[in-house]
């Protein structure tokens, strides 16, 4: 019989996985047979996992969603996983509890975070723009679950125009007020400014306030050297703000991060709130049954 397992337990354990365990997990937990990462779940919600988890999809009209829902699949989403935001991957992710970066690369090896999406949003806008391969790397920071769409069924009901061409639309501009103000933030700001920012924008998209990464790896999404991001750090842990030990972070105090950080902050989150499907209105939403 298959254990079954608290959900939050679930999703406060996967990013510290080894991949031997994960596949035991998958194993004694989903069914018998099914591999921990690939070929993924094809189900609509299993141990705490639910496609409404995901902003987007919650939200959709009830005939928009059971179009969809028998295609959507539950995707395992590890750390460092390379998930294409082009139309080189086949697939579409709606992540749910996991935290994606979107990078890029220059030609001498440097990389930058230009944005980061969660469950409010999408990865592989690509498939529906369909202005051709996107020059961004897609790479899961916080490891965990989403639901993934074959990129032919995105861009069918893509092209139909309803709610989910409207939701994404409005995702677009929420992803390009962010990219734009990610420049201006690595410009004009400190990397003291720049840490609370990157900080609380993974914790916003994660159902814990816990981060697995190390300080070079975020100095790579910064683009600054990891001696800055070090200082930093080591100012937040003297606040009390942050706790950090071998690769993990802890937020003890969120009011002390959005006191410090820049406008940034701020000017992304009031964005998304503002053209994004909120809890609010999702809960508002009849999506379990069709309207009358």
């Amino acid at each position: 019989m298959a254990r079954k397992l608290d959900a939050d337990f679930l999703r406060r354990s996967v990013s510290n996985m080894k991949p031997s365990a994960l596949a035991a997990l998958h194993k004694d937990t989903f069914a018998p047979g099914v591999a921990a990462v690939s070929p993924p779940v094809r189900i609509a919600g299993l141990f705490g996992h639910n496609p409404h988890q995901n902003h987007i999809l919650a939200a959709l009209p009830y005939v928009e969603y059971e179009r969809l829902s028998p295609h959507l699949e539950l995707a395992f989403m590890p750390m460092d996983g390379i998930f294409s935001d082009g139309l080189g991957g086949g697939y579409a992710y709606f992540p749910t509890s996991s935290v994606v970066s979107l990078l890029r690369d220059t030609a001498e090896g440097a990389t930058v975070e230009t944005a980061v999406v969660g469950s409010e949003g999408l990865v592989g806008l690509g498939h529906c723009m369909g202005g051709g391969e996107n020059l961004s790397r897609a790479v899961v920071k916080c490891a965990g679950f989403g639901f993934r769409l074959r990129a032919s069924v995105l861009k069918e009901e893509f092209d139909q125009g309803g709610a989910l061409q409207e939701y994404l639309l409005r995702f677009v501009q929420a992803l390009l007020t962010q990219t734009a103000q990610s420049a201006v933030c690595y410009r004009h700001h400190s990397v003291f400014q720049q840490l609370c920012r990157w900080l609380l924008q993974c914790i916003d998209r994660q159902p814990v306030n816990e981060l697995n990464m190390t300080q070079e790896l975020i100095a790579n999404m910064l683009g600054v050297r990891r001696e800055s991001v070090a200082e930093a750090a080591g100012r937040l842990q003297e606040l009390g703000w942050i706790s950090y030990s071998r690769g993990r972070i802890t937020v003890a105090d969120r009011d002390g991060l959005e006191q410090e950080v820049c406008e940034c902050y701020e000017n992304v989150r009031r964005q998304y709130a503002g053209l994004l499907p909120t809890p609010v209105e999702i809960a508002g939403t009849n999506v379990s049954s069709p309207s009358p």
